[in-house]
């Protein structure tokens, strides 16, 4: 799922250089009974099309006529190699902002200043948020659903602990709302126990692409942030393997938080453990756990891996960049 945002972001970039409007068409994680209507097999299952409707329909309707296909005017994702869709050049026309970014970024002990990849991290972290910029109301749904089912009780035991200090007579009178809630008060975010830490733990058949590390050590950069920051107490696990779920309860002094799905065991393959989910389940639940993590106040994960890069991309354009991210190993290509 991260290679295909990073792919998304991809194309986003070849179609700014070539200075064409992109256009999705099938998506295949939205391919399930989840999504309804013209939204199944779409991007806009899930988030706000990429383009207008009306850019969508021209494409569309240029698609099915030769000639456009052989002046150019329109191409796919076959007429560009991978490489030119993963490591190709990215959009300058904002400059090189990448440059004058300040290093919140540690590993090892160490603030990366620089390295091979900036503008690329720079690009995905832009067009990842774009592409994400508003969910839809089955998005709002999935989300709503971790939401309760991770810490619904305990939010449920705040209202009413809150209701207790009324008077009887306050409780059982029906009040219209104010302006102040209203106008104000009612675009405040749902709610999670914060400060969260958002922590991503990556094992299994990824040893091929990064260095995979144990649990061990994502808790020990977790504990140097809460030394910094003491009223820290609360962690966002996402992760596919339940060793890692199952050593939670060697920190008691931690309160983790994650998705109640069945995880990989063994050395079960990423690619086998999709399959037992199911097409929707398998999108919906890491999907949640991927938006909830850039929700958090702090983060820490491997940037070896593709979705902790994306994860870190949207904590840089979500107004947490002050947050750093603490990461256990490096992406190889940097």
């Amino acid at each position: 799922m991260g290679a295909q945002f990073a792919g998304m972001c991809g194309m986003l970039a070849i179609a700014i250089n070539e200075k064409r409007v992109l256009v999705t068409n099938y998506y295949n994680r939205a391919d399930h009974d989840g999504c309804k209507g013209s939204s199944r097999g779409r991007w806009a299952c899930y988030f706000l099309p990429e383009t207008s409707q009306e850019c969508r329909d021209r494409a569309f309707e240029l698609m099915g006529a030769g000639e456009a296909w052989e002046m150019g005017i329109v191409t796919n994702k076959e007429n560009y190699t991978s490489k030119a869709i993963w490591t190709g050049p990215i959009p300058r026309k904002w400059g090189n902002p990448w440059s004058n970014l300040q290093p919140t970024t540690e590993i090892n002990g160490s603030l990366i200043s620089s390295h091979r990849k900036m503008d690329r991290r720079w690009w995905r972290a832009q067009a990842l948020r774009y592409f994400m910029r508003f969910q839809t109301t089955y998005t709002c749904n999935i989300l709503n659903a971790a939401r309760h089912a991770a810490f619904g009780r305990e939010a449920a035991e705040m209202v009413l602990s809150a209701v207790e200090v009324d008077s009887p007579k306050d409780v059982t009178t029906v009040k219209s709302k104010s302006d102040i809630e209203r106008y104000v008060w009612s675009s405040h975010e749902p709610w999670m126990p914060r400060p969260m830490l958002s922590v991503h733990v990556r094992m299994g058949d990824k040893a091929c692409e990064m260095k995979v590390v144990g649990f061990e050590e994502y808790i020990s950069l977790a504990n140097r942030i809460r030394k910094r920051f003491p009223h820290l107490k609360n962690i966002w696990l996402s992760t596919e393997m339940q060793e890692v779920i199952d050593k939670t309860r060697s920190y008691p002094y931690w309160n983790f938080y994650y998705s109640n799905v069945a995880r990989q065991k063994g050395n079960v393959t990423m690619a086998a453990y999709e399959a037992s989910l199911g097409r929707e389940a398998s999108t919906n639940y890491p999907l949640a756990n991927f938006l909830m993590a850039t929700e958090a106040d702090f983060f820490v994960g491997a940037l070896g891996s593709t979705w902790c890069f994306l994860i870190d991309g949207m904590r840089n354009t979500g107004g947490k960049v002050m947050a750093g991210y603490l990461s256990v190993n490096k992406d190889r290509f940097w």
